[in-house]
């Protein structure tokens, strides 16, 4: 591929396996043609909706308090700078009376909660209702159990809602939301049913946002039109991250852990009884709990009494969703307890759970977990100060799938705190993406790869909103010249490929003016005086520039002659083309001009001389007010 194009050529994040296209065939064409058309569509719905946001009249909150202050100084740590900066971007946003979008994305135990305690209590000094919804019922007794705690020197009613609360109870807190008495409410997607209704709704908290399916966002949307909503994930799941980098939602993120936090080591290797029964005994000795996860129910039992034999002195229970209510709620509380040591579970425990004295988790069959998944179960863990360890074993007498090894892999190397979001791109990658607002996109995304995808949906959309799109045509220029990054000037293959895509991405005719001249300067900071042939490559970019701001799609030499196309002239300047290049003819019905190469002395030009004289051409035929530094320096 000519260096100078690199800017065009992006990774391919899609299926598993993308369909090759011939060179030089119509099918790449028509592929990226069918996703553009989709993602006009998909720009349309997108603009509504965003339109329909900045249109609706939402509730402009008052400033704070003298009680929201009380609150937040109540709050036992010290906030990190990230958490104070997202406090002020989401209070700035419920001032405005345009309704609050914004997603809240931060790793497991980076403090969301807290971020969400200061929101709900802004909207409920207003007199406004919040509801909150969470994927699990264990989830909504943690929450419920912090606000409430949180709240406890203010007068405010926090009712939680799930499958844990006997019928009177739920009637109760329906009653409440009803006539107001009720200021908050935290429960599952029982809050989405048409049985609850609220006196005056300003504030809607959606935490673990992925664990969410399309249908109840759609119920959500219904709720939302004028609602301020605070979406809050560790691993923001593709779609999600999608609306945030196309600028529907506004974005937020944690990135800075709390003081007193550790990496929690993980290891990632085949399942082995002696290894479980020393990383239980290892914990056990410093007073610690585990959770082991095996995610089937059919066999849980079983694997319980296994460890119960590996390990006779650690007391076991078992947790699973096909339990009773009551006795899951009784099992999770005694652990909660410290009544036992092992919690084997299945995945009920991904989200949310908050037990700071569990800080070894061992994950059994890890290669059958999803990427975002296999994150959340390890966030359950080092939530304190200890140091935490987390085992993900696989079976190794069958042999791993290369998509469960990338995950595995994926999850070894970020184990940073904070890692949340390479995971969700990473998981972006494998899995490619899913729609923005339904499923049926995936198709096209698989055709033209992620990268190119989220550039069309960029463009539509800011077409829709009215603002200059240029996409330009892709431009061919070929000319016998030597220009190049040679190996003695930056040796490191990466390194060479990233200041070829550089400059090509700054001759772009959409780039900034002086585009050109900062990788020029970066490039001689960073590897010296650049020799003669990068020199030629910089006025190679100058003319590229040129020749796209003009709409040419090819300056290419043929042989003795310069081909450039299109060669839509006015009459004027045909006839100083006349005077000026007298051998130069239009060809194809005036569709292309060709003008014989210089050739002085009967030699080719050097490559100097032939850069300046293209460039001398482009000013004859393409006259534009030549901004300092345009015209290619003869090197």
């Amino acid at each position: 591929m000519p260096t100078d194009q690199l800017d065009l050529l992006s990774k391919y994040v899609g299926g598993e396996a993308p369909t090759l296209s011939k060179m030089g065939g119509s099918d790449w064409s028509a592929a990226k043609g069918k996703a553009r058309r989709a993602v006009r569509d998909i720009a349309v719905e997108l603009v509504k909706l965003y339109s329909a946001r900045m249109s609706a009249k939402g509730y402009a909150f008052g400033p704070d308090t003298p009680w929201q202050r009380e609150l937040e100084e109540a709050f036992p740590f010290a906030e990190t700078p990230d958490q104070l900066q997202t406090i002020d971007e989401i209070k700035a946003d419920m001032e405005r009376p345009i309704p609050m979008d914004r997603l809240l994305s931060g790793d497991v135990g980076f403090g969301k909660t807290e971020v969400a305690v200061r929101a709900a209590f802004k909207a409920i000094q207003d007199g406004k209702q919040v509801a909150m919804l969470v994927p699990t019922t264990l989830l909504v007794k943690q929450h419920f159990e912090t606000f409430a705690e949180r709240f406890a020197g203010f007068p405010v009613k926090v009712r939680a809602l799930s499958r844990f609360q006997t019928d009177k109870d739920a009637r109760l807190t329906l009653e409440g939301l009803l006539d107001g008495s009720v200021d908050m409410v935290i429960g599952t997607h029982r809050i989405l049913t048409d049985q609850i209704m609220f006196k005056d709704l300003g504030l809607l908290i959606i935490d673990e946002e992925q664990r969410f399916g399309v249908e109840h966002k759609d119920k959500l949307k219904k709720l939302k039109t004028n609602v301020d909503i605070l979406a809050m994930s560790a691993t923001p799941i593709p779609r999600t991250l999608e609306m945030a980098v196309t600028g529907i939602r506004e974005m937020s993120t944690l990135a800075t852990p709390p003081e007193d936090r550790h990496p929690i080591l993980s290891f990632v290797g085949p399942r082995s009884d002696k290894q479980m029964a020393a990383a239980i005994r290892r914990e056990i000795l410093r007073e610690g709990q585990i959770f082991f996860v095996h995610n089937r129910v059919q066999s849980i039992q079983r694997v319980a009494s296994e460890l119960a034999e590996l390990v006779p002195e650690a007391r076991i229970a078992v947790a699973h969703g096909q339990m009773g209510e009551h006795q899951l709620e009784q099992v999770v509380d005694a652990f909660w307890e410290r009544k036992f040591d092992v919690l084997v579970s299945t995945t009920i425990v991904e989200t949310g759970l908050d037990i700071s004295n569990a800080n070894t988790i061992i994950i059994d069959k890890a290669d059958k977990y999803g990427l975002s998944q296999l994150h959340q179960l390890r966030g359950r863990v080092g939530r304190g100060r200890e140091r935490a360890y987390a085992y993900f074993l696989y079976d190794d007498s069958k042999p791993l799938s290369e998509t469960a090894a990338d995950r595995l892999q994926t999850i070894a190397v970020n184990n940073d705190l904070g890692s949340g979001m390479q995971v969700a791109l990473k998981d972006l990658e494998l899995r490619g993406a899913g729609n923005m607002l339904g499923g049926e996109q995936a198709g096209h995304i698989a055709g033209v790869g992620f990268d190119l995808y989220l550039r069309m949906v960029g463009e539509a959309v800011a077409t829709f909103r009215g603002e200059d799109v240029e996409t330009g045509d892709e431009l061919r220029m070929e000319l016998p010249v030597d220009a190049r990054i040679p190996e003695t000037y930056i040796d490191s293959e990466r390194l060479r490929l990233e200041a070829y895509q550089k400059l090509s991405a700054a001759a772009a005719a959409t780039a900034k003016d002086d585009a050109i001249d900062l990788v020029i300067e970066e490039l001689t900071d960073r590897y010296g005086t650049p020799p003669e042939e990068v020199d030629g490559l910089f006025a190679i970019a100058r003319l590229r520039r040129r020749a796209a701001k003009a709409g040419l799609k090819d300056v290419v030499a043929m042989g003795s002659n310069l081909r450039v196309a299109p060669a839509r002239l006015e009459d004027s300047m045909k006839v100083r083309l006349q005077r000026l290049y007298p051998a130069a003819k239009l060809v194809g019905g005036g569709e292309a001009l060709v003008v014989p190469l210089p050739r002085p002395s009967g030699e080719a030009p050097t490559d100097a001389g032939l850069l300046e004289w293209v460039a001398q051409l482009f000013t004859a035929l393409f006259p534009e007010p030549v901004k300092a530094g345009s015209a290619p320096a003869a090197s």
